[in-house]
């Protein structure tokens, strides 16, 4: 895993890279907030941590500014301060901090914190995933429902317009009632323009039951089953 480490210390930035590189991850260093965001930016790591005290941006700022640019926190953020008030901790949950961690900074610490964060990582990543896969269900059932509820609707009238069409073609209609079966065909026609009229103003669409155990969505001009 990419892990994104913004911290101004020298020593620190090769304690986090030595860390990280023995569980196996691939550290990418910078010294300040600023660059920080900028390669948070860039590269879009699952796992970023943020001192605190930096120049440029500090660590709060820039977990501010990563969740303002990303309102789906679908990066994890990890705070390493030697702050541990009630108002600081409040800082940043409100900033939108995941974790933190407080210095001094022991191997021991860091592991489990890394070993927890890559759980909770694992798991948002699940949830998203089956919360896009429940969303593309969704789509498809209410494509499905729609394309019934256009057939259910619309079926009735276009046969009649046909039916009309094809006599008029046929010259099966005596000439006093061609003025009778034209205006069949544009009532037809007025009735599937009621229809897809109601289907490109749905702004709440129901779902209804037209059979047993099938579904469709209502296109009834009164929002009532059909």
């Amino acid at each position: 895993m990419r892990v994104l480490v913004a911290d101004d210390d020298e020593e620190m930035q090769l304690w986090f890279e030595a860390m990280l590189a023995a569980a196996g991850h691939e550290a990418q260093i910078v010294a300040d907030g600023i660059a920080a965001l900028k390669a948070w930016e860039s590269s879009k790591p699952a796992l970023v941590l943020l001192d605190w005290q930096m120049p440029g941006l500090d660590g709060i700022e820039v977990c501010r500014r990563i969740r303002a640019l990303e309102p789906g926190r679908e990066t994890f953020v990890m705070v390493i301060t030697a702050r541990d008030g009630s108002d600081d901790l409040m800082q940043m949950l409100e900033a939108g901090a995941d974790e933190f961690v407080s210095k001094p900074l022991t191997p021991q610490v860091f592991v489990t914190r890394m070993s927890i964060a890559e759980k909770r990582i694992e798991l948002a990543a699940a949830r998203r995933a089956a919360e896009q896969a429940l969303t593309q269900a969704r789509f498809l059932a209410g494509i499905g429902e729609t394309a019934i509820a256009i057939q259910h609707e619309v079926n009735n009238p276009l046969t009649a317009l046909l039916g009309a069409v094809a006599l008029i073609q046929h010259k099966l209609v005596a000439e006093h009632e061609v003025p009778e079966t034209l205006e069949i065909i544009a009532e037809q026609a007025e009735r599937i323009g009621q229809v897809v009229k109601r289907l490109g103003g749905l702004r709440e669409p129901k779902s209804v039951e037209y059979l047993a155990g099938k579904q469709m969505i209502d296109l009834s001009s009164d929002g009532s089953p059909p």
